[in-house]
């Protein structure tokens, strides 16, 4: 993986980063290790750099990834990364197939190698500490990152997943099956790409990805952050017990917060609920 710059997107030298705090914001497309190009956003943190709390956190990136039909720039995911940089810098992205990133959707498969891609530019930049949070599918991938790069160069140091599913082909919402019908049927696909914005590939997983309750036990001792809506209309709350069951089973029991009220991910996430959320992330 290389952080280059392609195009009319902006790369500056990364030894200008290195000082804490960091007041540079940084818009580039990184290559992942299969070749896609990738939009990230670097935004330095926003608090106080007279706080000894804000110098204290100075040293950590929290990587923002969205969820499924989203990117980026949509004002949910801005909202979202404005929140978080009260508390640490924030790197967000957007997915292969989505905004302006290459290649096609995958809906959560390969897209952890463009989690990885993104942890590692922003160790690249200095960030000593750097954390995940996904929301949705988003949420499916930290988990599976956390998972796999656990000891390489593009390991987190805890990982928070918002609304995530626990298991693959989960059909019993309505929502998730107008989910399936847009990424397997080739009209679908045509609403993902025209009407979501979205470019969706049609090929089927094979080999099938580990499952995130799978997942789960692979990420101990990272810290870990189970957050949940109960009023989440695409996955019920057996999803998150069933993460946070897999996570106390492997002996390292994650955080479970189980929101009154919250519907869906990223868009459903209140003020509050960001603001503490962003606090968690932070946290040395």
């Amino acid at each position: 993986m290389s952080s280059e710059a392609e195009g009319r997107f902006h790369m500056v030298d990364v030894s200008s980063l290195t000082s804490v705090p960091r007041r540079v914001t940084v818009r580039t497309v990184l290559r992942t290790d299969d070749g896609v190009g990738i939009e990230a956003v670097y935004e330095p943190s926003t608090a106080s750099v007279t706080d000894t709390a804000a110098v204290t956190r100075g040293g950590t990136a929290v990587v923002v990834a969205h969820g499924f039909t989203g990117s980026l720039d949509r004002p949910a995911l801005r909202r979202a990364a404005q929140a978080f940089r009260a508390h640490a810098a924030v790197v967000s992205f957007s997915f292969r197939g989505h905004g302006r990133s290459g290649g096609r959707s995958t809906v959560g498969d390969r897209e952890v190698l463009d989690l990885a891609a993104v942890v590692r530019w922003a160790r690249e930049l200095g960030h000593t500490r750097v954390v995940t949070v996904g929301f949705s599918m988003g949420g499916s991938v930290v988990l599976r990152h956390a998972a796999l790069e656990r000891g390489t160069g593009a390991h987190t140091d805890a990982v928070a997943a918002v609304s995530a599913p626990a298991r693959w082909y989960y059909r019993g919402t309505p929502s998730m099956r107008r989910v399936h019908w847009v990424v397997t049927r080739p009209v679908g696909r045509l609403v993902g790409r025209y009407g979501l914005g979205t470019r969706i590939d049609r090929k089927e997983w094979d080999p099938v990805p580990l499952a995130p309750f799978e997942a789960v036990p692979l990420i101990a001792p990272t810290p870990l952050l189970v957050v949940h809506g109960d009023r989440d209309p695409y996955f019920p709350v057996d999803h998150p017990r069933m993460l946070a069951d897999a996570a106390a089973a492997a002996g390292a029991p994650a955080e479970l917060w189980l929101e009154h009220g919250m519907g869906h991910a990223e868009n459903a996430a209140g003020d509050e609920l960001l603001d503490r959320l962003g606090a968690w992330l932070a946290r040395p």
